[in-house]
């Protein structure tokens, strides 16, 4: 998971405050790549051929079970990530924010 720690060491430079889960499902160690920005945005990491909508269920289950208003799933495995790589997702949070 070298995209993982790049990511992470990128982040980093910006000095923001990241938190990192593990998950364990039935004794199992899954890490499912999740991580939260400054508390608000969660940000799950992905490296597969194509985001499909089961990956957008997920991110928003976390987001809720999280009450977090944005997240964004970031697929490494694409040629350009800012075109086909990232899909950014709002839940009913978003609407109760501030408008700043």
């Amino acid at each position: 998971m070298l995209y993982v720690k790049c990511f992470m060491l990128y982040v980093k430079c910006f000095m923001l405050y990241v938190k990192c889960f593990m998950l364990f499902i039935f004794n199992i160690d899954y890490y499912c790549k999740l991580t939260l920005f400054e508390d608000i945005l969660c940000v799950e990491l992905k490296s597969i051929d194509g985001l499909l909508p089961i990956h957008d269920a997920i991110l928003l289950t976390y987001m809720k079970m999280l009450k977090k208003p944005k997240g964004v799933l970031i697929n490494f495995n694409c040629v350009n990530i800012f075109k086909e790589g990232q899909k950014t997702l709002v839940n009913e949070l978003f609407a109760l924010l501030p408008n700043e």
